[in-house]
């Protein structure tokens, strides 16, 4: 029997509750998880590639060895479909988090399988207590000074509020 391979694409800028939440959830249907860190350069994401791979190795890290074995991070910059055949994948997870999420979902799952209709993607609804959780609004209420600690870890907090700091003072000093 070969092995269930999944890939969990996303920016992680930061890694929220709600990403942990679907990848907990994720390992329940696939033998091996990836964690596809995308660079995404688009979005002008607050952390670096290699900051945001490095924080979501530490959150997987804490879920505890049983799960963390099981479970890669691995970044990518090339179109998702193609490296989820690279990493020998048979299907992507995507969370949903609203109704609003899905059909921007529905025609990425169009032209995936459009692209490679041998890699099916597996939606998996957010949990009721972090349904409502988006790394831009965390990135948001973080600069804004607000407290993120009911939205990610204590270890991302942290990062977030070092990293509000750096800018603030790049900001001073540009002044």
């Amino acid at each position: 029997m070969s092995r269930r391979i999944g890939v969990y694409p996303g920016t992680f800028d930061p890694v929220t509750d709600g990403h942990m939440d679907i990848i907990r959830r994720a390992t329940s249907i696939c033998d091996h998880l990836i964690v596809g860190c995308a660079r995404n350069a688009g979005k002008g994401p607050l952390f670096s590639l290699d900051e945001r791979v490095s924080t979501v190795k530490e959150e997987i890290e804490a879920l505890g060895p049983e799960l963390a074995k099981r479970i890669e991070v691995v970044p990518f910059e090339t179109l998702l479909i193609e490296f989820a055949r690279s990493v020998g994948a048979s299907f992507v997870i995507r969370g949903l988090r609203a109704v609003s999420d899905f059909e921007y979902e529905f025609q990425m799952v169009g032209m995936n399988s459009r692209l490679n209709p041998e890699i099916q993607t597996v939606f998996l609804m957010a949990s009721e207590n972090v349904h409502f959780i988006s790394s831009r609004f965390v990135k948001e209420i973080g600069a804004l000074g607000g407290d993120v600690a009911k939205f990610v870890s204590p270890r991302v907090a942290l990062r977030l509020k070092r990293r509000f700091v750096e800018v603030g003072r790049r900001a001073a000093n540009a002044d």
